[in-house]
């Protein structure tokens, strides 16, 4: 077996070796997740707390465990350490740290980061594949719309605290306490926390709301129409594949197995 083989055997890709130790792996990522659960119930017993943090500590020390594996095995260390995977596993690990310095007691929110481990059950499905593919595509686009977004969140904040300032001082305190009445109105969430009570702020806010629609609308129709596009790629990719199968198959079949030619009588 070939080192760069392990990091397959633990993504549950290789050919041959299966995904029992994938499967493994995920189920105690489950597990981990329902222990975080159970430690938030109020007046558990002593040993109840104390199998959760020897479980806890083991969980850790198998995550580091994966963690310098795949380090070790993968063809490029440098590239995987700076991928998305890499970072996740890496901040999966770090809550390790609270057993070594119990001040860092704030690093065991990255608990959390083992759930997003959870998503490599589908970064080798078809369909996750192909949302990838669709993203990719349009990253241009997304991100100059994020752009806009952001400066749009931006005026809108700044326009709302100019003519809500004055009428209600305390819920529009300042820029950045209005800039998340901006992005709840923008993301027409509208918790209804803060809100304009001034015509011109009302106004102002209706105006923001067709802006938001908008913006939020063209990427939703830009992500949709990629994932048909790279949906009709696919397949005639496959239909290729296909076609060219048969005619390799075909030929193959020619050559084995000639067809005999009839004698021709003469008459």
């Amino acid at each position: 077996m070939k080192r760069t083989d392990i990091p397959k055997i633990l993504d549950g890709t290789h050919p041959t070796a299966g995904r029992g130790v994938a499967l493994a792996h995920q189920a105690l990522i489950f597990a981990s997740g329902l222990a975080i659960s159970i430690e938030t119930v109020p007046n558990l017993p002593e040993w109840t707390n104390h199998g959760l943090r020897v479980f806890e500590l083991t969980v850790l020390v198998v995550f580091v465990l994966e963690y310098l594996t795949r380090l070790i095995c993968a063809p490029r260390p440098v590239r995987y350490a700076l991928s998305f995977w890499g970072v996740v596993d890496l901040l999966a690990c770090l809550p390790l740290l609270v057993f070594v310095a119990p001040e860092l007691a704030a690093v065991r929110m990255l608990r959390l980061m083992r759930l997003a481990a959870l998503l490599k059950l589908l970064h080798t499905n078809r369909a996750m594949l192909r949302l990838e593919t669709a993203l990719h595509q349009i990253r241009g686009e997304l991100a100059v719309f994020a752009f806009l977004a952001m400066i749009i969140l931006y005026i809108a904040a700044v326009g709302i605290y100019i003519f809500e300032h004055g009428a209600q001082p305390e819920a529009f305190s300042s820029i950045p306490m209005s800039l998340w009445w901006a992005v709840v109105s923008f993301t027409t969430v509208g918790y209804g926390d803060i809100y304009p009570i001034t015509p011109e702020g009302r106004i102002f806010t209706t105006v923001l709301l067709f802006i938001g629609l908008g913006v939020i609308a063209v990427p939703t129709a830009l992500i949709t129409s990629a994932l048909i596009h790279s949906d009709v790629v696919s397949r005639v990719e496959h239909d290729v594949e296909e076609d060219l199968r048969d005619e390799i198959k075909r030929e193959v079949q020619s050559e084995l197995f000639p067809m005999k030619r009839k004698p021709t009588r003469r008459r």
